[in-house]
C-alpha cells in the first residue's frame, strides 16, 4: 500500500490487512498505545484486548524527526536501513528481537515485544546488574562486524553490502554533524548549559583536539570496514539477567568497527561517570570497568576466532601469507580497532553533553551542582580519549584514561 502515517485510528486496519498479524491476533480487537521515546521514530505497543499475552511492537519513520517535529524534515526512508540491518544481523546474531513483518514502502518494522526486557540504560541507572551482557554483546559484536567485513566476505558481496547501505546518507550527516560538528563549536543544536561556557569555549578553541576529532570524522566518512549498527548505546539494547537484545539500527550503514565498539564504551562510561558521583560505594562502578574490559577482551578473542577460522576473504588469498604473517597483521589489527574505539568514545561522549540528544544517566541527575560536576567529569574523560586514543594499548591503558 502506498505510505500513509499510521496512529491509533488507523493503525489497526493496517495490521489486520496483514495475514500473518491477522492470524497472530486471532483478528481481536487491538490495544493500541504510543509508547516511542526516542529522538527519530514512533513506536507502539499493540495488544490483542482478550489475550494480553499476544503482544507486538510497530514501529514507524515518519518524514520528520520526532524530537523536533515538522519542522525538521527527515526522509522516512531511514526505516529501509533498519529494515535490512536488522534482518542481516538475525541472520548473523541471536541478539535480535523476532520480525514478524516488514514493510519498506510504508516504513514500518513489526517485531516481538519484549515484555520482560528493559531498556538498558534505565536498568544501569537504578544499578542493576546484567552478567551475561558482556558475553552476549561480545558475541554480537564480532559476529556482525567480522562477517560483514572484507576479512569474511569475498570482494563481490562486500560490494553488494555497501550498495544495500550507501544510500543511508541523511542518518550519515547526521552523525557527523551531531557527533563530530555541533558540540564542539557554538550551534543552535546544542544543549543550553550556561553553567559550562568555560569548557564549551576550551574545546572550541582546542587546536589539538579539534584536530584529532577530523582524524575519526575522516575515517566515519569513508572507512568501510563492516555493516555496523550506527547508534550502538545503552538506550538501543534490551537485557534482563538472561537476555541481550540489540534494536533500533536505522543509523546502519557500512562504516569504521570501531565506531559501535566506541559507541558502547562510551555509554558506559557516562554510566559510570553517574554512579561515581551519586553512589555511597564504589561497587557498581567498579562492575560498569569490569565490564568494558570484559566486552573488548572477549570481543577481540571472538573476533580472532572466527577470522582464524576463515581460509580465504576478500582481503586474503589462501596461501599468501604464513602464520607468521597472519598474526602479525592481526595484532596490529586489533590494536588499530581498539584505538579507534576509543576515539570515537571520546567524540560519543563530549557529544552527549553538548549536544541535541543527552543521556538520561547524566542529564537525569536532579542536582545542578552534581549534574555539572558530572558534566565536566565526561568531558574530560571524552577529551583525554581523544587526545590519546594513539597511545592505548590495551584495556589497562583505557582504565587509565577513566581513572586519571
Amino acid at each position: 500500500m502506498s505510505y500513509i502515517i499510521l496512529d491509533a485510528s488507523n493503525l489497526e486496519d493496517y495490521l489486520f490487512s496483514l495475514p500473518k498479524i491477522k492470524t497472530y491476533f486471532n483478528a481481536d480487537s487491538l490495544i493500541i498505545d504510543e509508547i516511542g521515546d526516542g529522538n527519530l521514530n514512533f513506536v507502539f505497543l499493540v495488544t490483542s484486548s482478550s489475550d494480553t499475552s499476544k503482544q507486538l511492537i510497530i514501529k514507524q519513520a515518519v518524514p520528520y524527526l520526532r524530537c523536533v517535529g515538522e519542522s525538521y524534515p527527515l526522509s522516512k526512508d531511514r526505516m529501509t536501513y533498519e529494515i535490512r540491518s536488522l534482518e542481516r544481523f538475525a541472520k548473523l546474531s541471536p541478539h535480535i528481537p523476532k520480525i514478524y513483518h516488514s514493510d519498506e514502502e510504508m516504513s514500518v518494522l513489526i517485531m516481538e515485544y519484549l515484555s520482560s526486557h528493559v531498556i538498558m540504560r534505565k536498568g544501569m541507572i537504578e544499578g542493576v546488574e546484567y552478567p551475561k551482557f558482556a558475553e552476549h554483546i561480545s558475541s554480537f559484536l564480532a559476529n556482525t562486524l567480522f562477517k560483514t567485513s572484507s576479512l569474511y566476505l569475498s570482494s563481490s558481496d562486500k560490494r553488494k553490502l555497501i550498495s544495500q547501505f550507501n544510500d543511508n546518507s541523511e542518518l550519515c550527516k547526521l552523525t557527523e554533524d551531531f557527533v563530530f560538528t555541533a558540540p564542539f563549536m557554538e550551534d543552535e543544536t546544542n544543549a543550553y548549559l550556561p553553567e559550562l561556557t568555560d569548557v564549551a569555549d576550551r574545546i572550541s578553541n582546542d587546536v589539538e583536539l579539534k584536530t584529532k576529532i577530523l582524524q575519526l570524522k575522516y575515517k566515519f566518512m569513508n572507512q568501510s570496514d563492516a555493516l555496523l549498527h550506527g547508534d550502538l548505546h545503552t538506550g538501543s539494547i534490551m537485557v534482563n539477567q538472561d537476555d541481550t537484545y540489540v534494536i533500533d539500527s536505522e543509523f546502519a550503514f557500512v562504516g569504521p568497527m570501531g565506531f559501535d565498539v566506541g559507541a558502547l564504551i562510551a555509554n558506559l562510561v557516562m554510566s559510570w561517570v553517574s554512579h561515581t558521583l551519586q553512589d555511597n560505594d564504589s561497587r557498581y562502578s567498579d562492575l560498569i570497568l569490569d565490564t568494558i574490559n570484559s566486552v573488548w577482551r572477549r570481543f577481540s578473542e571472538k573476533f580472532l576466532t572466527l577470522w582464524n577460522e576463515t581460509e580465504e576473504s576478500a582481503l586474503l588469498t589462501k596461501g599468501f601469507a604464513n602464520d607468521e604473517i597472519l598474526q602479525t597483521y592481526q595484532e596490529q589489527y586489533m590494536q588499530t580497532l581498539l584505538q579507534e574505539s576509543i576515539g570515537f568514545a571520546g567524540c560519543k561522549i563530549i557529544r552527549r553533553q553538548f549536544g541535541i540528544a543527552g543521556v538520561e544517566d547524566i542529564r537525569g541527575i536532579e542536582d545542578d551542582a552534581l549534574r555539572e560536576k558530572a558534566n565536566r567529569l565526561a568531558i574530560e574523560v571524552g577529551e583525554r580519549f581523544i587526545k590519546q586514543y594513539h597511545t592505548v594499548m590495551n584495556t589497562d591503558d583505557i582504565m587509565k584514561l577513566i581513572k586519571e
